[in-house]
């Protein structure tokens, strides 16, 4: 079994000082675990290319990249809101996350990998139609799933995140479009408090309260996950794979930990052996205490990989 590891070190450049909780330290610290415990040697490390215009506007509107463009500094930090901020390289370094994305698809799908995952910053999952926000500039899995289905074999595809933040940039840009389902997992109510609502039969949101014990979070994966995969039964499935659910992340109040993160990789793993021929490219989210992330990160891409 092949696992692609998908990253560019310039992701590391969109930096927004020491206090911002999205620093460069995530991707360091999932490299230095992975090379530590060997695991690295063991996947196809793969550098991100950047994506272009054209698949931007898969998922975006299409002044969507111009206006982040315009916003960019030439120095220091701007905020584009309150929480979502940009420096010098940071649409370099988004634009390197989405691509990476494209790529792993790209992979997958040629047969080049049975399953990738995308090491990249920024994440993506707040990104809307037409709305940066939440640390999110490009909605990197959502770009990814919308050019999957360009393709000829893909005509169904899953979305799958359990990010301790609701996915309300996937759930916005693929509300309308049946073809895609998005399952999620998250603390509520918590932030962004946008779309944790909406009725569609293509959206499966399942919020759990702050502090609740993880078999909480299995079960919501068992019961509405499960049946809702098995009837969508997608081509080909993406995973949100944010970490802040992780007990000792700081900036939420779930129990998980890498152990929990394992145990759901194994269930997503059996449901694309099961519908989508083991094909499955994960996109790392959130995750802000850097050991536990890159602990949940190993133990996350040792299921992929078969370990």
């Amino acid at each position: 079994m092949t696992t692609a590891l998908i990253s560019h070190k310039d992701c590391q450049l969109h930096n927004l000082g020491p206090e911002h909780p999205d620093s460069p330290i995530r991707l360091a610290a999932i490299h230095k675990v992975l090379e530590r415990t060997g695991l690295i040697d063991q996947l196809d490390q793969i550098t991100a290319v950047p994506v272009t215009e054209e698949q931007i506007s898969l998922a975006h509107h299409q002044l969507h990249s111009k206006r982040l463009d315009a916003q960019q500094p030439g120095s220091g930090i701007v905020y584009t809101d309150d929480d979502t901020a940009m420096c010098p390289d940071s649409m370099n370094a988004a634009r390197l996350a989405a691509g990476g994305v494209i790529l792993a698809v790209n992979r997958v799908l040629a047969g080049k990998a049975d399953n990738a995952f995308c090491a990249v910053r920024p994440p993506g999952h707040h990104a809307e139609y037409n709305l940066a926000m939440g640390f999110c500039l490009f909605n990197n899995v959502a770009i990814g799933a919308a050019h999957a289905l360009q393709q000829a074999d893909i005509q169904r595809v899953a979305i799958l995140d359990f990010d301790v933040h609701h996915c309300n940039g996937t759930v916005d840009i693929f509300k309308d479009r049946p073809e895609v389902l998005v399952c999620s997992t998250f603390q509520h109510p918590y932030y962004p408090e946008r779309y944790h609502q909406i009725d569609r039969p293509n959206i499966v949101n399942c919020p759990i309260a702050a502090h609740t014990e993880p078999h909480i979070f299995h079960r919501a994966v068992e019961e509405h996950w499960l049946p809702a995969l098995d009837a969508h039964k997608p081509d080909m499935i993406f995973i949100s794979a944010g970490f802040d659910a992780h007990k000792e992340d700081p900036m939420a109040d779930l129990n998980l930990d890498e152990e929990d993160f394992r145990q759901v990789t194994k269930v997503i793993k059996a449901v694309a052996e099961r519908h989508s021929q083991g094909r499955i490219v994960s996109v790392l989210e959130g995750g802000y205490n850097p050991v536990a992330l890159a602990f949940s990160v190993q133990a996350h891409l040792e299921v992929l990989a078969g370990f």
